[in-house]
C-alpha cells in the first residue's frame, strides 16, 4: 500500500485515460448542443438521431450535461489531486441516472440505435462507478486534497 498523501503511479494513468474518455462525452454534448453539423457527420449522426436529441426534456438534457461535464470536471480535479474529484464524479453518476431515466422510457430511433451498441450503457455506468469509487479510495489514502 502507497503511503498516505504520495501520488500513486495508477493515478497518472487512471486520470490521463479518464480525461480522453470523458473529453469524448464533454465534446459530444458541447458539439451536439451547439447543433455542430460536423460534429454530427464525424460522429455519424443520422437525421432521425438528432431529431431524438431534440426532443430530450430539460431534466434530461441536464443529465447528459451533468453526466459528460461532470465527469471531464472530475478527470481534471482527480489529475490535480483535488478531492473534489469525488464530488465531481457523484454528480457525474447523477446526470447518468437522469439521462439513463429518460432513455429507458423513450423510444430511440433504430438509425440511431445502429451506431450505439447496446452494451455501451453498460461501459458507460461500469467506467462512471468506477471513477468515482477510484477517487473516493484516493481521497481515503490522503492522495487527494
Amino acid at each position: 500500500m502507497e503511503a498516505t498523501g504520495k501520488t500513486p503511479w495508477h493515478l497518472w494513468v487512471v486520470g490521463l485515460v479518464s480525461l480522453l474518455w470523458n473529453l469524448v462525452g464533454a465534446a459530444d454534448y458541447i458539439f451536439s448542443s451547439l447543433r455542430s453539423d460536423a460534429w454530427f457527420e464525424v460522429m455519424q449522426y443520422p437525421p432521425e438521431g438528432i431529431a431524438y436529441l431534440d426532443q430530450f426534456p430539460a431534466w434530461a438534457h441536464a443529465g447528459w450535461a451533468l453526466g459528460t461535464l461532470g465527469a471531464f470536471v472530475g478527470s481534471i480535479l482527480l489529475l490535480a489531486r483535488n478531492r473534489l474529484a469525488v464530488i465531481a464524479f457523484a454528480v457525474s453518476l447523477l446526470g447518468i441516472a437522469l439521462t439513463s431515466l429518460y432513455e429507458a422510457g423513450a423510444e430511440m430511433p433504430p438509425e440511431l440505435a445502429e451506431i450505439q451498441p447496446a452494451w455501451f450503457p453498460i461501459i458507460l455506468w461500469g467506467i462512471a462507478v468506477f471513477l468515482l469509487v477510484y477517487s473516493w479510495m484516493m481521497k481515503k489514502r490522503g492522495v487527494l486534497r
